[in-house]
């Protein structure tokens, strides 16, 4: 059973927050001043885009940490669920944001394509622009790692960019998120630097409009990709195959469990909440059938990314219902 007692301190809830999303907010704050004041020396619209970017993408970032500390918060009397959707609320908040952001670059990229602006201060743009490459491409890099963790699989070198793209929607809410957006950052600020480069040193000056819309339109995707995920997360969606596997191979670690009658595992924010029957053994006495549930259920909730475990038990009934998992290969 879950603890309605709770005795979080606020900063042991801000320690529990997604670092990932607290620390893009930082340096997307740094960047946005930065590449803001290189918009209003130099002109170029690539740089006013790749600026809005960075001011959204700070936002967004800030809202998504305050939400992942909310949803970190331990059930209650009045909240027996817990707050792990609290965090999709707060993502969809920073999908506004984007997509406010995303509609002003474009229009600006329109302006740009009918009225290009010469671009001044070419050097400025490239250090601020290079300084955006390093730091977003840092934070992306710890990003990939931390979709590794939160997947819990073994990622090394190349493996850890590979498997971040084949993982991510086994990691965190605010984790996606980060990810996402730091991902169109590095190609925005590559896009943008092109342009400055393109536009200052040869007379096709449409480059400068034309990326500018381009960068908007990645905020458009991040918007719609954020907004799908975190959508169907208010909603309540079942958890990953992956997620049912390792639970139910755990459930059949234990001897007395011949199959899985029936097993919900649904999704709120990062954490999981498990419902399920298990057939016993035919012939157990009932204080042992129950001695074999709790201990199933205090070894699941022991797992960090579950919230709660509710078990029942009926005795076996001689049909294999189980077919999420090849039981023969759990050791």
């Amino acid at each position: 059973m879950v603890s309605l007692v709770s005795n979080e301190t606020f900063f042991t809830l801000v320690k529990k927050g997604n670092k990932s999303s607290f620390f893009a907010m930082v340096g997307n704050g740094i960047l946005a001043i930065a590449k803001g004041a290189a918009f209003l020396i130099s002109g170029s619209g690539a740089m006013f885009a790749s600026a809005m970017h960075s001011l959204a993408d700070a936002v967004n970032q800030g809202f998504v940490f305050i939400g992942s500390v909310l949803s970190e918060k331990k059930p209650t009397e009045k909240f027996p669920t817990g707050f792990g959707r609290v965090i999709n609320l707060f993502c969809m908040i920073a999908v506004i944001v984007v997509s406010v952001m995303a509609y002003e670059t474009v229009r600006e990229g329109f302006h740009l394509l009918k009225h290009p602006a010469e671009v001044k201060g070419i050097w400025i743009n490239v250090s601020v622009l290079l300084l955006n490459i390093l730091i977003d491409g840092t934070i992306l890099f710890k990003v990939m790692k931390e979709i590794s963790q939160e997947a819990r699989v073994e990622s090394r070198g190349a493996g850890i960019v590979t498997g971040a793209f084949m993982h991510v929607k086994r990691a965190a809410p605010p984790t996606r998120l980060v990810f996402y957006e730091d991902l169109v950052a590095v190609s925005g600020a590559l896009l943008a630097l092109i342009a400055v480069l393109v536009s200052y040193f040869t007379t096709f000056q449409l480059l400068d409009g034309i990326v500018t819309i381009m960068i908007g339109f990645l905020m458009v995707g991040v918007a719609f990709r954020v907004g799908y995920d975190n959508m169907v997360g208010l909603i309540g969606v079942a958890a990953p195959k992956e997620v049912e596997d390792r639970i139910a191979s755990a459930i059949f670690e234990h001897e007395a469990v011949i199959d899985i009658f029936k097993m919900r595992i649904t999704q709120e924010g990062r954490y999981y909440h498990v419902e399920s029957y298990l057939e016993l053994k035919k012939g157990l006495p009932l204080s042992e059938a129950d001695d074999i549930k709790f201990a199933i259920q205090d070894q699941l909730i022991a797992d960090p990314d579950i919230a709660d475990v509710t078990l029942g038990i009926i005795e076996d009934n001689g049909i294999q219902e189980w077919r999420g998992t090849d039981i023969s290969e759990i050791p």
